[in-house]
């Protein structure tokens, strides 16, 4: 029996994208964090749903962009790592994603981490209009014609 609350199946996490669950952080704060796939053993990995850059989320309910093992920032472009959470290019090179424990065993992924109370799947708000965490460029304009 593993000691911890189970987050998701295996199978729920996507091959590339992301699994998105919401846990609240030892100072009762409600925070979003991701799963992901990984190469190396036990094959997914959890960090925070934020660039170290600025306060971007990776995925904001559809799953983080990635590509070549690795999380894409929306806003900057800057690559991290799925295994180890390193970011070697960008406007965060040099940082990495801060560690959050799991187990993967009988066919779950286990939130382990004793900073971390699980609370629920998905996000932990919802997006909106005047959210200033979330600028990156969008289709719309504030010309008019």
């Amino acid at each position: 029996m593993v000691d911890g609350t189970r987050v998701a199946a295996v199978d729920e996490v996507p091959e590339n994208g992301s699994y998105l669950f919401t846990a609240e952080d030892a100072y009762s704060r409600p925070e979003e964090l991701i799963l992901v796939r990984c190469d190396d053993e036990p094959g997914i990995e959890a960090w925070p749903n934020t660039c170290t850059h600025e306060n971007q989320r990776f995925d904001r309910g559809t799953g983080a962009a990635m590509r070549d093992g690795e999380i894409i920032c929306p806003k900057h472009g800057s690559m991290f790592d799925a295994c180890s959470g390193a970011c070697e290019n960008g406007e965060a090179a040099g940082t990495s994603l801060p560690d959050v424990d799991i187990t993967v065993a009988d066919g779950g992924v286990f939130l382990t981490d004793d900073e971390y109370t699980y609370l629920s799947a998905g996000a932990a708000r919802e997006d909106d209009e005047d959210d200033d965490d979330d600028d990156i460029p969008s289709s719309t304009s504030h010309i008019g014609f």
